[in-house]
Order: C-alpha cells, then sequence, then structure tokens
C-alpha cells in the first residue's frame, strides 16, 4: 500500500461516516474511468470514442468499487491551503460522487458539485479546471496534470470555453486513456459538457467568481449557495489569487464578530444586515487584484 499524501482528509462532515480510503492505484485502472467519465457522455455521444471496455467485467468492478468498506477519495491542492476532494461515498443505501473543498480550520468541508442521480453544480469553468490541473501543488493524490484535468471534468460547467480546450482536453484523452476518438470525443463533452450542462460564469467588482446555473453551489441566488466569505474564498483559491480573509489572516469559520452562522446567499438570517455589513468591510480592507 502506497504512503497516505500529505492532504489526505481524515475528516470531512461533522456528521463523517468515513473512512477515507487512499486509492491511487484506481487511476491507473481504464475501468474506473469508463464510470468515472460516464456522466460527461451525453447527448448521444457514442461510448466506443473513448474505446473498447468489457461491459461485464465494468460492472464487476463498479460494484466492488461501491461496495467497500471505505470511501475512496482523491486529492488536489488548492492556493492559500485550500484542498478539493473527489469522495466517491459508498455508505449504504447513499452513494455517488462529490466534489468538496475543505480547509483543515473548518469545521466542515463545503460542496462544489454532486452526482448521486440528482446532480448538483457545476462547479468549475474551464480556466478554473485547468488553473487547478496546472498549478503543481504537491501533497495530493496526483501530481500530473493530465490526470487532474480528467478526475474534475465531470464538475465542469462552462458556456465560454476557449478556442484551444478542445485541443487540449483531446490530448489528455489520448495521452492518458489512449482514447479511440479523442478529438471527436473532447468536442462532444465540451459542446454538452455532462450533467449540469454549460454555465454562464462572471466576476464581481471584488474579483469573486460566481455561475448562474440553476443547481450549482456557486450561484449566489440559489439559496443553498456557498456562503459569501466561502465564494471569495473558494474562487481566489481556483485562481491562485490572494484570497479574501477573516480578521485574523486565516481562511477559518468566518462571521461578523465570531458569528458561526453561515448565512446563505439567498436564505433568511437573523444577522443578515450585521453579516452583509462585515464582508463588505472586509472586501473594501482587501480588494484582491483584478483579473
Amino acid at each position: 500500500m502506497s504512503a497516505l499524501p500529505d492532504l489526505h482528509p481524515a475528516r470531512l462532515f461533522l456528521d463523517d461516516s468515513g473512512p477515507y480510503a487512499h486509492r491511487p492505484e484506481l487511476l491507473e485502472e481504464p475501468l474506473f474511468w469508463w464510470g468515472h467519465l460516464d456522466a460527461c457522455l451525453r447527448g448521444g455521444t457514442p461510448r466506443s470514442w473513448l474505446g473498447h471496455h468489457d461491459t461485464f467485467g465494468l460492472r464487476a468492478f463498479s460494484r466492488r468499487l461501491w461496495a467497500g468498506a471505505d470511501q475512496p477519495v482523491f486529492t488536489v491542492p488548492l492556493a492559500d491551503g485550500l484542498r478539493l476532494h473527489v469522495v466517491y461515498r459508498n455508505a449504504a443505501e447513499d452513494v455517488g460522487v462529490d466534489y468538496v473543498v475543505h480547509h483543515p480550520d473548518w469545521v466542515e468541508a463545503e460542496f462544489l458539485a454532486r452526482d448521486d442521480g440528482h446532480w448538483r453544480g457545476p462547479a468549475l469553468s474551464w480556466d478554473e479546471l485547468v488553473g487547478v490541473a496546472d498549478n503543481g501543488l504537491p501533497g495530493g493524490t496526483t501530481t500530473d496534470p493530465d490526470t487532474r484535468l480528467l478526475l474534475l471534468l465531470p464538475a465542469l460547467g462552462d458556456g465560454d470555453v476557449p478556442a484551444g480546450a478542445g485541443k487540449r482536453l483531446a490530448a489528455c484523452l489520448r495521452d492518458r486513456l489512449a482514447a479511440a476518438e479523442p478529438g471527436r470525443l473532447a468536442a462532444a463533452v465540451l459542446r454538452h459538457q455532462g450533467p449540469a450542462g454549460p454555465s454562464r460564469w462572471s466576476t464581481d467588482a471584488h474579483g469573486v467568481r460566481t455561475d448562474d446555473g440553476s443547481y450549482s453551489f456557486r450561484n449566489p441566488a440559489n439559496r443553498d449557495a456557498l456562503p459569501d466569505c466561502r465564494l471569495a474564498q473558494v474562487s481566489a483559491a481556483l485562481t491562485e489569487r490572494r484570497a479574501l480573509r477573516p480578521c485574523d489572516g486565516q481562511p477559518v469559520e468566518c462571521g461578523p464578530d465570531g458569528c458561526r452562522a453561515t448565512p446563505r446567499s439567498a436564505a433568511g438570517c437573523s444577522r443578515r444586515a450585521a453579516y452583509t455589513a462585515w464582508f463588505a468591510a472586509l472586501t473594501m480592507e482587501e480588494t484582491p487584484p483584478p483579473f
């Protein structure tokens, strides 16, 4: 068994069912990628473009993966000490793939996307996806940019991908997975973009990136969106910019006057006015540089 990476989580949520397994060998298993990227093969995209697979072998592999006693987790480091974890949740009658962001000083992780039959997302724009894949930060499950990009690909949702995105994705599919039709597959994946579909991203006056997805945790118009301070911290970490920080200089539990409440962007909260004033003062004191 390989040694645990530095950033492997011991606990992510207050009601953690754990434990979390370090399974880097899964990333070398073609059948894992057949299952992991299945959410990206939409709109009639032929599975044969990814390559030949053994249907019975895939079913047997999936049963073993989801019936394990622990939950495989793959970790990608972000800036400011944050970590993006891909969690294969396989508790009894509660299975799915979660894309969560965490910092060791937070009480618990925050969801960026979920794939459990009721998709929530997207989590990432194309530029963020590529930036995370290429950031070179150590301590995660893998440092290979192609593997990181494909691992996070189902969480992509971006209606304005750049012209070179298809070539980059096709190269990953060809070099990492030996896909049978990497160019056609990349074009189809970027056109349909998994369960969430394309989303429109924007940047506010403080440099915080949000999107307009109806089921996105990063859309501040949604009732269960990330709290404003988390939106700022996540946005900064994904783009390797300086994060907005609470008063002690660390991305810890945030709220006015030490309040542990984390009012959501569109939810009612008795301290919403105080929270809004606190966040406004914070952003005025430490306005991040523009993109």
